[in-house]
């Protein structure tokens, strides 16, 4: 996953072509809970971040019907491994961006192709070695 860069506008910069405004992702936070003791269960740490593919503005028409026909209508991602909120909303910002690229990545085509002559004469051969052996192991009649 490559490094993920938040711009000073506090927009989501996700691939070298898309950069997705701040106003599109929703970041909530709450406590993370879990063992941690007053500062776990007063302090907000966990940090969700939300992204609405429908209502993204950003994104074309085809890479939102295909962000939405692998990975839905909403993405999500949290965090709450670190004591920071700040460190948490980096590491789900990340979290969110490594999602949004996984689902915006088409899988290339395959292309055709025809066996080599050298390779269906190894087949033919390997074939015909295990048939070699087989026939070997068969009984022999009187």
């Amino acid at each position: 996953m490559s490094i993920v860069r938040v711009n000073d506008d506090g927009s989501l910069r996700v691939r070298s072509r898309l950069t997705i405004p701040a106003g599109e992702i929703e970041l909530r936070v709450s406590t993370s809970g879990g063992p941690g003791g007053q500062h776990a269960n007063r302090s907000l740490t966990k940090v969700v971040a939300l992204f609405d593919v429908d209502a993204s503005r950003v994104l074309s028409e085809s890479d939102r019907a295909w962000l939405v026909q692998r990975c839905g209508h909403a993405l999500q991602a949290s965090s709450s491994r670190h004591r920071s909120q700040s460190a948490n909303k980096a590491a789900a910002l990340a979290s969110l961006a490594g999602k949004i690229s996984t689902g915006l990545s088409r899988p290339t085509p395959r292309r055709a192709t025809r066996p080599t002559k050298a390779s269906q004469t190894r087949r033919v051969d390997a074939k015909k070695a295990r048939s070699r052996i087989k026939e070997s192991r068969r009984s022999v009649e009187d």
